[in-house]
């Protein structure tokens, strides 16, 4: 029985570092590639965000024969929330003679 528990070895000094180097190059790898989609994700996001500006701008019209500001949109309802922003932070607006919806 002595026998057996002086072949027990646990790790190595240069084990242990040679597995936290390996550790920290797959951290170094992958945290570029989660910030490049992070900004990949806000600007699809904000597309998303000016097509439903765009359709709620087009279901005002047809309604109330005019183009509305966002300010229209927002008190009678048309947008969910109070925040014309983009999650990217661009501001979105409604051109007052085309009624195109861009963001700037």
């Amino acid at each position: 029985m002595k026998k057996l528990l002086k072949n027990n070895r646990g790790f190595t000094l240069v084990e242990m570092m040679i597995v936290l180097l390996i550790i920290s190059v797959l951290i170094l790898i992958s945290i570029p590639n989660v910030t490049k989609h992070s900004a990949s994700i806000d600007e699809k996001s904000c597309k998303a965000f000016m097509k439903m500006v765009e359709g709620q701008v087009a279901a005002y019209k047809i309604e109330n024969k005019k183009i509305p500001t966002l300010v229209e949109l927002e008190d009678e309802g048309y947008l969910p929330e109070k925040d014309t922003t983009c999650p990217n932070g661009a501001t979105v607006t409604i051109d007052a003679v085309t009624g195109e919806v861009k963001s700037g």
